[in-house]
């Protein structure tokens, strides 16, 4: 059995003012945005890095408190993600096998993308991203008829 195929998918930012912030990164590291949406009244914003990876940044989200109240969430990258390009259950089971602590269990958030988060060392939070139509951006960010954990 050979290992996964795993890339960098994306960065997730939590941004006091995702709109500057987006701007920050278009004008002075030439990302380019290519989908903007609201997730749970906040903006959501995806920008481009190169071909093959997302800087994602959102808001701070309906009933969320960050730095402070009963949310752990901190202003700065809260997650990254890697696509796994192929074999997304079993990569998922061999980590389960292996005491990989599950954040959140493989769960479908549109109709072209399944995630799952798991905790790596220091408690990063890292999300395993099966996405059946990339490169195509089109169904990227949250689809209103599926609830998402973030």
């Amino acid at each position: 059995m050979s290992p996964p195929s795993i890339a960098l998918d994306h960065v997730h930012l939590l941004s006091r003012n995702p709109v500057n912030t987006a701007r920050w990164y278009e004008e002075n590291l030439g990302c380019k945005v290519v989908k903007q949406v609201e997730v749970a009244g906040a903006p959501q914003i995806y920008l481009s890095i190169g071909s093959e990876s997302l800087l994602i940044i959102r808001g701070e989200r309906t009933g969320e408190r960050v730095n402070g109240g009963e949310s752990d969430k901190k202003w700065g990258t809260e997650h990254f993600g890697f696509r796994v390009a192929s074999g997304f259950s079993q990569l998922c089971e061999t980590l389960k096998g292996r005491g990989v602590k599950f954040l959140m269990e493989p769960k479908d958030i549109n109709s072209a993308t399944t995630v799952a988060f798991i905790e790596g060392p220091d408690g990063v939070e890292i999300e395993l991203l099966d996405r059946r139509e990339w490169p195509h951006l089109k169904n990227l960010g949250a689809d209103p008829s599926a609830a998402s954990r973030r």
